[in-house]
């Protein structure tokens, strides 16, 4: 009988480079927040991914940039910290792009880390196959990767390969998480983050930072459905306008389209009432911003 592999895996990367559909893919189901704009993942998410020989736990950290106020620090904090208690460290880049100043940085914090580094190009759909090794030997110059594997996460191209890659660096353990469980948040905020997912869909570059979302209730009310009531935070009026949309278009879209991927995570029908309200510069309020789950392993 093969022995069982466990182990934490932390994924680290310039914002918007497919981290969080990476571990959406893995795990089969959505838990980590995808949106074409950058900074959207604001805390660690715990993809659980388990098969029969391993289970694989993914930290999908925060982009890594410049904090511009306290929920930018929390951000950047929660990055770096999660690299001193892991197995392994995926440092995933687009392959579409050039290296960038903040790769740079992130490889130079990678320098001095034991953990074994996994450069990971995602991406590949986007790139003639000819032009792969001269930007792979590009990285090369920059640090000793511990293995280089291109994937797309979004095709699913060479995951499966990855996923074997990562196995044969992880130790013999047990099982850290019973085998249905694909996340260690509370379904309050994978909940809260496929709703804040939709607004940053659904509006335009003025609003995606200010947007905070709190689950206010979550009740059973029979065997069939779930009741849910949530509030969008804005810091400005001018905001909250937006959100709302011209007779309550855009917010009624953003319940729609959240409803169905809630269901699809809670496995019951959903009644999904939305508010939103004005909370002026709350990005900078610790105690807000603890709140609504952040910052809680400040102390």
């Amino acid at each position: 009988m093969t022995a069982h592999k466990s182990g934490f895996v932390t994924i680290i990367g310039r914002p918007n480079v497919g981290k969080s559909t990476f571990v959406n893919r893995v795990i089969g189901h959505k838990i980590a927040i995808m949106s074409d704009k950058a900074q959207t993942t604001r805390n660690k998410i715990q993809g659980v991914m388990t098969q029969e020989d391993a289970q694989i736990i993914f930290l999908d950290t925060p982009g890594i940039h410049k904090p511009k106020h306290k929920l930018g620090d929390y951000m950047m904090r929660v990055a770096t910290n999660t690299l001193s208690e892991i197995e392994a460290i995926m440092f995933m880049v687009n392959v579409n792009e050039d290296i960038g100043r903040g790769d740079e940085y992130i490889m130079e914090m990678l320098k001095s880390v034991k953990t074994p580094v996994f450069l990971v190009l995602n991406k590949i759909d986007l790139v003639h196959p000819d032009e792969l090794m001269p930007r792979i030997e590009k990285y090369k110059k920059y640090m000793n990767f511990t293995e280089i594997v291109p994937i797309s996460a979004l095709e699913g191209l060479n995951v499966e390969h990855f996923i074997n890659v990562i196995k044969s660096y992880l130790p013999e353990g047990p099982k850290y998480y019973p085998d249905n469980q694909i996340s260690d948040h509370p379904e309050q905020f994978v909940v809260s983050e496929l709703i804040r997912e939709k607004i940053l869909h659904l509006t335009n570059e003025e609003i995606p930072h200010a947007i905070g979302v709190n689950v206010d209730r979550m009740i059973k009310e029979d065997e069939e459905r779930v009741r849910i009531e949530a509030t969008i935070f804005v810091e400005r009026d001018s905001q909250k306008g937006i959100v709302i949309g011209k007779g309550g278009k855009k917010l009624k879209e953003v319940g729609k389209r959240a409803r169905q991927d809630i269901e699809g995570l809670l496995g019951s029908k959903v009644y999904l009432e939305l508010w939103v309200k004005v909370q002026k510069d709350w990005r900078n309020k610790v105690n807000f911003i603890r709140q609504m789950g952040y910052l809680e392993d400040q102390d």
